[in-house]
């Protein structure tokens, strides 16, 4: 088995850590695995041997049995590696190309969740030429943008892990706000804010195709924090998982079903989180889809399962053999 982490995203060091984490859990009566680094720069690095570029990378990683990649963020998050993968024919863990690409970019993940039925917070996109302008009363020239009301949030488009995203509680904030999520994506998501309790959801497919939905995650930040921001993620500062989340019995399962239909609408594979506003404690709405979300031990995605009873180990066991049974199913459809 090879296992990839690192990548060329902001998240690299974050990938790097899930990559450790899945290296250290694997059972080792079961799995030799190889671990794969893709450095900030794109080269491939294979153990401990020299540097290859990607075309070698694929030669090489046909030789293995299976492929567990654990990168975040663009190039590695967002289809682009899962084509890679593709092309060397070898069963791999995770979503596909399209439902990796949908789900990265936030614009197309509400129009496919809204599609669907589910409900997703109010939005405008801002493409890279788009300019902010405020008027002399101070709010944007920008109709929909004054319709989405304060606050807002500002986000990259095609980046996770909270990277570039602010709250903006004024107008006046807007154009800085944009600025910064730029330099992460040129396109930029300026999204109504919902109040609400945050509750995440971790969606499974077991090697039968059936889903499993574990129970509910909610997270508490600290009060000085305005939101899940990227430190708040990594530096754990003030932040609490509590897991399940206080519910009742029918929100949670309103929850779970919404979760399943938003794998489904994105044609998801393997695993993916959902993560929820419910907008004044009650009403959900879906915040955004991780097709491949943070996976260290005290991550929240094997956080969750490991209080449904599924331990990190099992958890990855249940991941590969969901891969290779999709591959042979995938092998034994006939062509033409």
């Amino acid at each position: 088995m090879a296992v990839i982490g690192g990548g060329r995203s902001g998240e690299h060091d974050v990938s790097r850590r899930s990559a450790e984490s899945v290296l250290a859990h694997l059972d080792p009566a079961r799995y030799d695995p190889l671990p794969v680094l893709i450095t900030r720069a794109g080269e491939w690095i294979f153990d401990t041997d020299a540097p290859v570029d990607v075309f070698e990378a694929v030669q090489r990683l046909r030789g293995v049995d299976v492929i567990f990649p654990t990168l975040h963020g663009p190039y590695g998050e967002d289809g682009t590696l899962q084509a890679v993968l593709e092309l060397t024919g070898v069963p791999y863990v995770g979503n596909g190309v399209l439902a990796s690409a949908a789900g990265m970019d936030k614009e197309f993940t509400k129009k496919l969740l809204a599609a669907e039925g589910l409900p997703v917070a109010a939005a405008v996109v801002l493409r890279p030429r788009d300019v902010v302008t405020l008027g002399p009363d101070g709010v944007p020239a920008d109709a929909q943008l004054r319709g989405l009301g304060l606050p807002v949030f500002v986000k990259p488009a095609r980046a996770g892990s909270s990277l570039g995203v602010s709250r903006v509680d004024r107008w006046d904030d807007l154009p800085d706000a944009v600025r910064l999520a730029r330099r992460s994506d040129p396109k930029v998501l300026v999204e109504a804010a919902v109040a609400g309790r945050e509750i995440d959801l971790a969606v499974l497919e077991r090697p039968d195709g059936r889903l499993d939905v574990g129970p509910p995650l909610e997270i508490r930040v600290a009060d000085d924090r305005p939101f899940f921001d990227f430190d708040a993620k990594y530096a754990g500062r003030g932040t609490v998982f509590d897991i399940p989340a206080r519910l009742g019995e029918a929100v949670v399962a309103e929850l779970s079903d919404l979760a399943a239909r938003a794998f489904r609408a994105l044609g998801c594979g393997g695993l993916a989180r959902i993560d929820f506003f419910l907008a004044d404690g009650v009403t959900p709405v879906v915040n955004e889809i991780n097709t491949f979300p943070g996976f260290t031990a005290v991550s929240q995605y094997p956080r969750i399962w490991q209080v449904a009873g599924l331990d990190y180990p099992e958890l990855l066991e249940v991941l590969v053999r969901t891969a290779l049974r999709r591959h042979a199913g995938r092998a034994a459809v006939p062509i033409g």
